[in-house]
Parts: C-alpha cells; structure tokens; sequence
C-alpha cells in the first residue's frame, strides 16, 4: 500500500469469484498503463462490462486527507469492507496516511466482531465505513450499537441510508456521516451534502459533475460518451440538486427514473416516503412497463417484525401526503430480502425483472 501511494506499484484489484475472469479481460490486467496510476478499481458494472477507475497516488491521498480535516484529525480505522472496493481501499489509505494500522473485521462482520474490533481500537480517534445494511444489522445488537456510538464517526456510503435506520442511529447517538462519491472520486467526496476540500460540484441538466483533485484519471474501459471529457471533471450518472449554501442534495440515478403517465419518478424519494411507514423495514421502488402508463410504480418490501402488510390503498395515502399522488405505488410485494449488488447497493433491476409480469 505505501509503495503505491508513492507511485512504484499499479495495482488491478479483483474479487476472487466467478466475475474474476470477466474483470481481468475488461480491465486489460497485465498491459501498459501509464506511470501515475497507482490503482484501478472496477466499477459496480451496473450499465454493463465494467469500466475500471484509473486513480493516481494524489487522488487517494488527497481524499484521505480531506477526510480527516472534516473528521476532525488523522485516526485508526475499522475495516469493514473488502479492499477491492474504493470505500474499503479508502480505509487502507487513510490508515496509511495517518500512519495506523486498520482493525478488521472482514469477511466476517457481525454484532460480536464489532464489538470486539472496537474495543480492540484503542484510545485516540477512531472511525468505521459502513454501508446502510451493516449499520442495520448492528443496530438489532445492543451491544454493537453501544460500541458504534463509542466511535468518533461512521461512514455510511455505498447508497442512499433509509429514513428508519438514520433515525435509530440517531437515536443511539452513532456520529453517522452519510457520503456520496464514486470510484471515479476515490470513494466518498460529499460528506452529508457538503463537498470536501477541494471537491467542486455543478448541476448541468439535472445530473451531477464532480470535481477537484480526488477524481480519477479516466476509465481504463472507455466508454462514450466519455464523462471525463472535461478535463478534471466527472459527470455522474446522479440526478441532484445544490441550494444556496452549496449542499448537495442527491435524488437518484438517472436510470432509475420511472416514467409513469408523462411525469418523472425518482425511486428514492419514494422509498423515503414508505421509509416512514410502521409496517416498512426495508423497501425498493422501481418501474415495470404498463400498457396504459408508459411504467407504473412498484413497491417491494420487507415488513417491520410483527406488522402485517399495509394495502396498496393505505400506501398510496402514506406516499400521497408526503409527494404527488403520481409517485404513489400501484402495485407492492412483500419479500423476504432486497436483492443486492456490490458492497448493499439496492438491484432495482432484479426487482423490475422479478416481478415484470405484475401481481402472482
């Protein structure tokens, strides 16, 4: 890790699983690359054949090092995410940076381990990244929830942080900072809205562009059109929104929009609106084409323990006096789980396809 932060290494991490052999032909493992990449980390490969972030030595380094200025200072870290993924990568720089050594717990997390990985910390300041699942599994534990709170912050990135599990962390006084960034930023660059030092953001047709000194070289699996085009700058697939005081509001992927009755769908604010419902523990919002509609708005979800499942009348009330009526679900089904991707984020296309034909 030292060697490539000084830029004598380029390192092409892979999972060890079946995408392994895909990755390596999509990456070009083992061909040229140019001097300043430190590292190539493969995208989530949501669109199709991943494209691999090119990122130098400086980019890591300087998102780590605005980390700990909004942080408030270098400290030792909890490694809870695999290495081949920028938030766990990101875990091993700051750790590097702040000349520590991480404390892991992967693969194995769980309520015990955390608690024990904690106590392990020692005194100083101390941090955990963790994607919105982990947050909730520890959260069922009183003893991992008590140890989260003991920490002076906790990441949580990887994905919108469902309304319910932000207010019960809350309410156990875990210091959560909720991150939005990308391998093509070296990992988190908004922290719960603002940009960090450095990080430069505009709204050009409603999508989200990036910039600043933590943003990757390029893709080492080009794509057009090319989002690096400018010059320092990564246009995101993220449809957002920045006020007067330059916070960030994300709303979702662009791809994710339902198109439902010629008006526009943003999957995640529905999924806040349902968040709040007492029988919801989890949920998805996606589109399935309809005849009449263009799409119709669906709803999977994963009931609160000991609650029955709401009708589809009572939800489209819920979501009705929160948002406009056309966001209202038309359709839902109860699951056991949501089907997931990468390190938790949400398949909504798995959901689509799962339940395309409607109603069983």
């Amino acid at each position: 890790m030292r060697q490539m932060l000084a830029g004598r290494a380029a390192v092409l991490p892979v999972p060890a699983d079946d995408e392994s052999s895909t990755l390596t032909t999509a990456l070009r493992v083992g061909e040229p690359i140019d001097d300043d990449v430190a590292v190539v980390v493969s995208t989530s490969g949501t669109t199709g054949t991943p494209k691999g972030a090119m990122l130098t030595a400086a980019a890591l380094t300087a998102s780590a090092e605005a980390t700990h200025r909004r942080l408030g200072g270098p400290g030792r870290w909890l490694l809870a995410l695999a290495g081949y993924h920028v938030a766990g990568l990101q875990v091993l720089v700051r750790s590097v940076v702040a000349d520590s050594t991480p404390v892991a717990i992967v693969p194995n997390f769980s309520a015990a381990e955390l608690v024990s990985a904690v106590r392990s910390m020692g005194p100083g300041r101390r941090y955990a990244s963790l994607v919105a699942v982990q947050l909730e599994k520890a959260l069922r534990d009183a003893e991992a929830t008590a140890a989260l709170a003991e920490l002076d912050a906790v990441l949580i990135g990887g994905g919108p942080l469902p309304a319910g599990i932000a207010e019960r962390a809350s309410a156990a006084r875990i210091p959560v900072v909720r991150t939005y960034g990308m391998s093509e930023t070296a990992g988190g660059c908004v922290y719960d809205g603002m940009p960090l030092d450095g990080v430069r953001v505009r709204i050009v047709d409603q999508r989200i562009v990036l910039g600043g000194p933590t943003v990757a070289k390029g893709y080492r699996n080009p794509v057009r059109p090319d989002p690096f085009a400018e010059p320092g700058w990564f246009r995101t697939d993220d449809v957002g929104s920045v006020d007067a005081d330059g916070r960030l509001t994300v709303l979702g992927r662009a791809d994710d929009a339902i198109s439902t009755g010629g008006l526009t769908v943003m999957p995640h604010l529905v999924e806040s609106a349902l968040d709040s419902h007492p029988a919801v523990a989890a949920c998805a919002v996606f589109g399935v084409q309809d005849d009449r509609l263009g799409q119709r708005v669906v709803a999977a979800l994963v009931l609160a323990p000991g609650c029955a499942a709401p009708t589809v009348a009572e939800l489209r009330e819920h979501v009705g006096a929160r948002l406009d009526a056309t966001a209202a679900p038309r359709e839902i089904h109860v699951v056991e789980d949501l089907p997931r991707r990468g390190i938790g984020k949400l398949d909504r296309r798995a959901l689509a396809a799962r339940f395309a034909t409607g109603p069983a």
